[in-house]
């Protein structure tokens, strides 16, 4: 059986170990992150009233 008290000690030294991101990093990967989600949103909204005009268009025509 593992000793939890030295398990505790490897996760605390695993931990110190770990390189954190600088605010500056952060903030790029946010601006990223937003950047993307809005051009993404961008693209449904046309792509949606591009397919709705093409549908309206047809009905039309059919009548």
């Amino acid at each position: 059986m593992i000793n939890p008290l030295k398990f505790i000690q490897e996760v605390k030294q695993e931990a110190f170990k770990v390189t954190w991101p600088t605010s500056k990093e952060t903030m790029q990967g946010t601006l990223m992150v937003v950047a993307m989600a809005i051009v993404a949103s961008l693209f449904f909204l046309m792509l949606d009233q591009i397919l709705k005009f093409l549908l309206e268009l047809l009905l039309k025509v059919g009548m």
